[in-house]
């Protein structure tokens, strides 16, 4: 018997959208090898690592090169010394964890998508359309059904539960990547006790929790009964420059449990068997991370980045174009201007200003007509791309 290939890959679209996008650039810049462009797309951030994470990373190579300090395999969970930061550091938005619920990873991306490995291919999956592409995706890899809950101009980007959204696993993203929106604590508890009334497993996307800096939840355990029904990940990418580097960390609570089995048990033996850990060196640089110095380091770098942020949308503001966003986000999510579709205002915009942004459409039908763009690049770049915007829709 010949050996075959999961057939579900199939059904996915032919690229990746950052993909198609890098394609669409690079051939308008081979076109145009003068022209400068100003990237405001992908979600890559551009500070550099804080100084106190590039110290404690620089001692643990130090580390590693002599035989009383070297680490070879590392526990898969990670290493006590970071998971025990992260627990601290929840402590700060009120919330209790025991150290055997944190599991340290390589990133909230790949655990989007490794998690469903503990979980039925039967189950039915909710996800916000617009969606991050990876929650849908890593889905139709295992052919779950999967149901769109409708983000609009009309709820502000943000969902709210109905009996048609009955679901077994939901995928929550708050701040919301594209769009940048924010759900409120009543807003979040009305989503934890639909998941209580249905038995639903919601999987919490924090990764941007570090733009918050008002009232609005970081964390779904900030909400009662949320341990019971949800699973956390984060990631250190956008709060501590990790996109390179490689480090987030997943919560899985000892209170849910599905089929009389805890969940928590069941991610420990999935990770034991697939996954050797994050490296000794990364984690010690990730612990620095949630140190005092560390903290007052990485606050300057998303303050620059809050910067840019109300830079685009006083620009905006000024053009009177809707959007949701950029306060507790890195993400501006617009209406395209002009009654253009997503895809035609990323041409036009690349042709007419150089200026790189993501079209609403490569998130699901209800971004066809809006546009993502960035607060991760420089100040004088962001300036500039938003004069350009004004020359060019005002």
């Amino acid at each position: 018997m010949p050996a075959h290939i999961n057939k579900n890959y199939l059904n996915l679209k032919e690229s990746y959208l950052f993909a198609d996008i890098a394609h669409r650039v690079a051939e308008f810049q081979k076109a145009n090898p003068d022209r400068e462009i100003i990237r405001m797309g992908i979600g890559d951030v551009t500070r550099p690592l804080p100084e106190t994470v590039v110290n404690a990373m620089k001692k643990a190579c130090d580390e590693m090169g002599t035989p009383e300090h070297f680490h070879g395999y590392g526990p898969e969970q990670g290493y006590d010394f970071l998971r025990e930061a992260v627990r601290k550091y929840y402590e700060g938005f009120g919330v209790s964890l025991d150290i055997s619920e944190i599991f340290i990873s390589d990133g909230a991306k790949s655990d989007c998508g490794n998690l469903l490995d503990i979980l039925g291919t039967d189950n039915t999956v909710l996800v916000q359309d617009p969606v991050y592409p990876v929650y849908a995706d890593t889905n139709v890899m295992d052919n779950r059904t999967i149901i769109y809950a409708k983000a609009s101009e009309e709820n502000d980007f943000l969902p709210m539960p109905e009996e048609k959204y009955k679901a077994d696993i939901i995928y929550i993203c708050s701040p919301n990547n594209p769009t940048g929106a924010v759900y409120n604590r009543e807003q979040l508890k009305k989503w934890v006790d639909f998941a209580l009334s249905m038995d639903s497993i919601i999987f919490f996307d924090a990764a941007y929790e570090c733009f918050i800096d008002g009232d609005e939840p970081h964390s779904i355990y900030e909400i009662p009964g949320a341990k019971k029904c949800a699973v956390e990940v984060c990631s250190l990418s956008k709060k501590a420059g990790f996109t390179g580097t490689r480090c987030g960390y997943t919560i899985v609570p000892l209170e849910l449990k599905r089929d009389g089995v805890q969940l928590n048990k069941l991610w420990l033996r999935r990770q034991t068997t697939k996954f050797n850990g994050v490296c000794y060196i990364v984690q010690r640089g990730a612990e620095a991370v949630f140190t005092e110095q560390g903290e007052k380091e990485i606050s300057g770098n998303i303050h620059y980045y809050k910067e840019n942020a109300r830079i685009i949308m006083d620009t905006l503001d000024e053009l009177g174009i809707y959007y949701t966003g950029g306060r507790y986000s890195p993400y501006v999510w617009m209406k395209c201007p002009k009654g253009m579709n997503s895809w035609t205002f990323f041409q036009y915009l690349l042709e007419e200003a150089g200026i790189v942004g993501t079209p609403g459409a490569g998130f699901g039908q209800s971004g066809e007509n809006f546009f993502r763009l960035t607060a991760f690049s420089t100040h004088e770049n962001t300036r500039k791309a938003m004069e350009k915007f004004r020359q060019l829709l005002k």
